[in-house]
């Protein structure tokens, strides 16, 4: 999905491998631990029958003790040392700004902008790079740098709880890097994202999911009265105003990785134990797909769709600015999540209509002069019926979001003209400022 919109995404994720986001963007974190596994922290008598300890050593030895715990739950050997330090977070802060965004240009904003508003995922105006950098700054709790091998944990208030898990989670990240090597042997890096976005969100998840669960075993067997009443307090007092600013479809991408990454890697666990998840990084999951049916794995590979280029059918002015895999997961953000609550269809509609993906290709363009846009999405189902479904529950979609047109797969809206067809088991979405160059695109792709 977007390189360059999901590429901030995955660059945190894969250049700082990975940042762990607690409160509402890291439920797969502490906050995640005590709402689903503990909820007697919630009640009147919160940690009760945890240890309480003499006091805690100082933090490097707290955290030597916590990478030989994790050393045994997770089952992985370390090759070596991994150099510690602290942030505050004013100086995380300066590091997302100086690391996570010296390559994201104004065209990126731009481009960004244009193809999430056409697919009706962001208001048009919406300051992308400032949201992304006010919410890495308010939510990363601590990383681990795969660039330069580094660990950081963000201290502005002690090593207490939360912090503790937190190192749980980063260095799981540290045994995956020195088993798997996430750059070079998983090719997991932004580069690698940039070309196959899809691949990544799928990895990120694999990733992400395995320290989550290793941090929640961490928890469930080395937390103590402290650790607890820290990380029930974090929760409870948590605010994230940045994260609760955010449009609706981001919500739900930028936990993607912990929760339904977290649920992939338990279906391994429960399939094979340990030694399936470490075959998953011999043969890494290649899709969202994958990752939201973790029993198609790694059987359902993606299908490779091919789009034409379109900007010599538009016309003068016009200009490919994007393309690449939409994958089932965006699929279903699209008809779930729209930044207008109006154009929403039910989750379980949504999910279903998007199942049977089987892979697509998506190109999106603009005319600067005219500034306007035009999108085509293809997408390939595995079964005629599946995409039938996804017909019936898209023509539902453009209802909301659309005005009727002159047929039943045409549409109208304030920025254009808006098309529908269906090939068997092949779907096209198609869109341009007017009927003229809708009749381009249609011509374009062959369709009668």
């Amino acid at each position: 999905m977007f390189r360059n919109n999901r590429r901030l995404l995955l660059t945190c994720l894969a250049v700082l491998a990975a940042c762990l986001c607690l409160g509402a963007l890291g439920l797969a974190g502490a906050a995640w631990y005590a709402y689903q596994n503990a909820p007697q922290l919630l009640t009147g008598s919160p940690c009760a029958g945890l240890p309480d300890p003499s006091p805690l050593p100082d933090a490097n030895s707290q955290m030597d003790q916590i990478e030989s715990q994790v050393i045994g739950l997770r089952g992985l050997q370390p090759s070596g040392p991994v150099k510690r330090g602290f942030l505050t977070y004013a100086e995380l802060r300066q590091h997302v700004l100086d690391n996570f965004f010296k390559d994201y240009t104004a065209q990126d904003e731009l481009d960004n902008e244009h193809e999430l508003a056409a697919l009706g995922l962001l208001q048009k105006g919406f300051d992308l790079q400032k949201f992304y950098q006010d919410l890495y700054s308010e939510q990363i709790a601590g990383f681990y740098d795969q660039e330069t091998k580094d660990m950081y944990v963000v201290q502005d208030k002690g090593f207490g709880g939360s912090e503790r898990m937190t190192y749980a989670h980063e260095y799981t990240h540290v045994l995956q890097d020195q088993n798997y090597d996430i750059r070079d042997g998983l090719k997991f890096s932004d580069a690698a994202c940039k070309k196959d976005s899809e691949r990544c969100a799928a990895i990120s998840s694999l990733l992400e999911g395995d320290a989550t669960l290793t941090e929640q075993k961490w928890f469930g067997k080395y937390a103590t009265q402290k650790d607890c009443s820290d990380v029930t307090n974090f929760y409870l007092s948590f605010q994230s105003p940045v994260f609760n600013s955010a449009p609706p479809f981001m919500k739900q991408d930028f936990v993607f990785p912990y929760v339904q990454g977290k649920e992939f890697v338990q279906y391994l666990l429960d399939a094979g134990g340990e030694k399936a998840v470490d075959a998953a990084y011999s043969d890494v999951p290649l899709s969202t797909e994958q990752i939201l049916h973790p029993e198609r794995y790694p059987g359902d590979k993606p299908l490779t769709v091919s789009l034409p280029d379109l900007s010599a059918a538009l016309g003068e002015g016009w200009s490919e600015i994007d393309r690449g895999v939409m994958g089932e997961w965006y699929t279903y953000l699209i008809l779930a999540a729209g930044v207008d609550p109006n154009t929403q269809l039910p989750e379980s509609q949504a999910k279903s209509a998007s199942a049977g993906w089987g892979g697509d290709a998506y190109a999106v363009y603009y005319n600067a002069g005219k500034e306007t846009a035009a999108l085509v999405l293809k997408t390939t189902w595995d079964t005629a019926q599946d995409a039938q479904e996804f017909a019936q529950s898209f023509s539902a979609y453009a209802g909301k979001r659309f005005s009727a047109g002159p047929t039943s797969s045409l549409w109208t809206s304030p920025d254009g003209m808006q098309a529908f067809a269906i090939q068997g088991s092949t779907t096209y979405w198609y869109s341009a400022p007017d009927q003229a160059h809708l009749d381009l695109v249609r011509q374009a792709l062959s369709l009668p």
